[in-house]
């Protein structure tokens, strides 16, 4: 008999002790194969020999009723007692290749891996699929002894395994409102390799309706596979541009730049801001410059409550404060679909905001992330630029275009580096813009500002994608509309207003330039903008 083919999309591994009260196991096992179920692992760790394979022939005899595919945890004599598909063994199980030996060709053989070591071993070993994790911290098994990867850290497994033909799915932590985050997170930086699936146990098990939560869960994974086909090997859905379209040149990025500037005025967003305390007052008075609404606020029960309504948000930890605000609003956000903006200021500069920028981008996922060339180099980590406190030290980048590119690629997001020149890139498209004035470097919190006015173009270009027509598969894309052009507008609009502040006869100095700057950002408009624009695309 040959070997089954696995669809792992919703890969669901039992437990019997984390059903709700009163919840009958093989009812449970049952509605959940009725919402999307597409495979089955049986793990039994205290269930004498007798019991464990009375219990996977009853969940065989319902599997087989779906046409789904069983597999048993680490037990070769459970798997050859009731003709399962496969098994599934730890890195403290069973030898992979003594595994494969006794459980024959015919078998699906998958392996725990939690680090590219393990899943090269995988490989050699001739395993067919590995589950990656923990990707998070969970209640379902002790891993209070193993590194928790992060979807970064997924994404450096996927990245071993591209090309080998062995399949994948993540577990650990995983529910309904971190998925979308883990499957756009996870995706390898150089051969843009994903996850075949997801693998879960509380998520579904602890459910009173299982059928409903596989079904949810079941719709994020199919949605984001729809997703990839259309994308391509794409390399951030930030930008949403299908396979194959071409890369917009610079004038089609102005005129894009034009109407992002119109959808502000008259959408008004609002857009919440997590700043630092030294440039609260000035971010939120550029912010309504332009024509938008900010909020300030930093309460975990604030924010959670006022995501709904924000059109994006902007996470700059200048001053690191309530972490655990940022912690929901982050998750929030990514959960309601709304752009994030992360400023990570003077990250390279301490341990401490080295560590809280990681734990940052482990609970939810930037759609923007803006930066000097010091806290690029941090989060690329590069020792080309340093730090001295928010200020970067050093002549700059010998290649700025290739960190962005290679920092937006890793990360899977749009990135900027703000400077002398800007760039910006999605990990495809460089762009280069050649606006400012030195004036800027003389203010406090000029970069900040930036950051603001990013975060309100983001807004509009999410509002401006949903007007012109339904979400693009809304359930597993963590926002809609072009974020690289909405990077590009926030950057040009302020550098652009400066230069136009700067030109007037009764700007002296730093002073008069700030005041200067938030009424020419008022007074600003597109044709201004479109006449001084200075913006290259260097490669795609």
């Amino acid at each position: 008999m040959g070997k089954v083919e696995v669809d792992y999309s919703l890969y669901l591994v039992t437990g019997r002790e984390l059903l709700p009260p009163g919840k009958d196991y093989y009812e449970s096992l049952e509605e959940s194969l009725k919402g999307g179920v597409t495979v089955v692992q049986i793990r039994e760790k205290t269930a004498d020999t007798g019991e464990f394979v009375e219990v996977a022939r009853r969940t065989k005899e319902i599997t087989d009723k779906y046409n789904v595919p069983l597999l048993i945890n680490d037990r070769i004599d459970v798997f050859l007692a009731v003709g399962a598909a496969g098994i599934h063994i730890g890195q403290t199980d069973m030898p992979l290749a003594l595994a494969r030996a006794l459980a024959g060709p015919g078998a699906v053989v998958g392996v725990s891996t939690g680090s590219v070591a393990e899943a090269r071993a995988a490989v050699d070993g001739g395993a067919d699929y590995v589950g990656i994790g923990p990707v998070w911290a969970t209640q379902s098994k002790d891993v209070t002894h193993k590194t928790v990867l992060g979807p970064d850290g997924a994404g450096a497994i996927l990245e071993e395994l591209a090309g080998t033909g062995v399949r994948s799915v993540a577990i650990g932590g995983i529910q309904p409102p971190n998925v979308a985050f883990l499957l756009h997170g996870s995706i390898s930086p150089d051969a843009r390799n994903h996850l075949d699936g997801i693998a879960v146990i509380s998520a579904v098990v602890s459910s009173r309706e299982p059928e409903r939560a596989a079904r949810d869960l079941r719709a994020i994974v199919d949605s984001f596979k729809r997703a990839r086909r259309a994308l391509g090997d794409s390399v951030s859905s930030f930008t949403q541009r299908a396979a194959g379209a071409p890369t917009p040149d610079a004038d089609a990025l102005l005129r894009g730049v034009e109407e992002l500037m119109r959808t502000v005025r008259d959408s008004q967003p609002l857009v919440h801001q997590i700043t630092n305390n030294v440039v609260v007052n000035d971010s939120a008075n550029v912010t309504l410059a332009v024509g938008a609404s900010p909020i300030m606020a930093t309460h975990p029960r604030d924010v959670a409550d006022l995501s709904a309504a924000i059109g994006a948000l902007l996470i700059n930890f200048g001053t690191i404060q309530d972490k655990e605000g940022v912690f929901v609003a982050g998750r929030h956000a990514n959960m309601n679909r709304k752009p994030i903006v992360f400023d990570p200021v003077a990250v390279g500069a301490t341990a401490f905001r080295r560590e809280t920028a990681t734990q940052f981008l482990h609970h939810w996922q930037p759609a923007i992330i803006k930066g000097n060339a010091a806290e690029i180099g941090a989060l690329a980590q590069s020792t080309e630029v340093l730090s001295r406190g928010v200020d970067s030290v050093g002549a700059g980048f010998a290649d700025p275009g290739s960190v962005v590119k290679a920092l937006a690629r890793k990360r899977g997001a749009v990135v900027v580096l703000t400077g002398k020149h800007d760039y910006i890139s999605d990990g495809e498209v460089v762009l280069r813009v050649s606006n400012g004035h030195d004036l800027l470097g003389t203010i406090t919190g000029s970069g900040c500002q930036t950051g603001s006015l990013i975060a309100t173009f983001a807004a509009a270009a999410r509002t401006h994608c949903l007007a012109a027509g339904p979400a693009t598969e809304d359930e597993s894309q963590l926002t809609q509309g072009d974020m690289l052009l909405a990077a590009l507008a926030g950057v040009l609009v302020y550098t652009v207003a400066a230069e136009v502040a700067a030109a007037r006869p009764d700007v002296k100095g730093p002073g008069t330039f700030r005041a200067a700057l938030i009424d020419e950002l008022y007074n600003l408009r597109a044709e201004t903008v479109l006449a001084r624009a200075h913006v290259e695309v260097l490669s795609a």
